[in-house]
């Protein structure tokens, strides 16, 4: 197996390890003043790969069909999955607000591989780059925030309110960058989509 699809499954992999900390600290004996920081080393190990398993590919002329779907695929797992893992444990954030990541998502994955099979395909847009820092963001800030709450500096609720605030303001943001996203591919997504019925 390739280098940059090692490192782009490894993201894939830490997912569970995240939820299992994130949810079952007290009972796997980790201290609460401890787990911040142990996700946010796994958050870390997940971003670095995202950044290297892209170079690690051009570099060493790795970049295949494969990757270039399993890539933003990962970053999707990834980032939908420790917001879903938010809507539990000390977050609390509302389900209905997370599902706007995995809706997003679902739609442009299905625009992409139903014109993939139309023999179209489209490319990234800085719209959606920006999306996926804005979501990496965001939830370095909820991790970040855990720590003065763990050292009794502020309380659950406001943890809770300022993480409502900051993942409102990115999903409003990940909708308008999936309006961008097929408004500037309509004429690509209406061809393909034509052809498949």
């Amino acid at each position: 197996m390739k280098a940059a699809l090692i490192l782009t499954l490894s993201r894939i992999v830490i997912c569970p390890i995240f939820l299992v900390v994130y949810l079952y600290y007290g009972k796997m004996g980790i201290p609460l003043i401890v787990m911040p920081y142990i996700l946010l080393f796994l958050l870390l190990v997940c971003e670095l790969s995202d950044i290297f398993d892209g170079v690690v590919a051009r570099r060493q002329k790795q970049v295949t069909e494969l990757g270039k779907i399993l890539d933003p695929m990962a970053d999707s797992i990834v980032r939908i999955s420790l917001f879903l893992c938010f809507t539990q444990g000390i977050v609390q954030l509302p389900l209905l607000l997370v599902l706007i990541f995995v809706v997003r998502d679902s739609v442009i994955s299905t625009l992409r591989t139903v014109c993939a099979l139309r023999g179209t395909a489209l490319a990234a847009r800085v719209s959606g780059k920006l999306k996926a820092v804005l979501q990496a963001v965001a939830i370095f800030f909820i991790l970040l925030l855990m720590i003065p709450y763990t050292l009794g500096l502020i309380s659950l609720a406001m943890v809770q309110e300022i993480s409502l605030w900051v993942v409102l303001v990115t999903a409003i943001y990940t909708v308008i960058s999936g309006v961008e996203y097929i408004w500037a591919y309509r004429n690509y997504i209406r061809q393909s989509w034509t052809n498949t019925l």
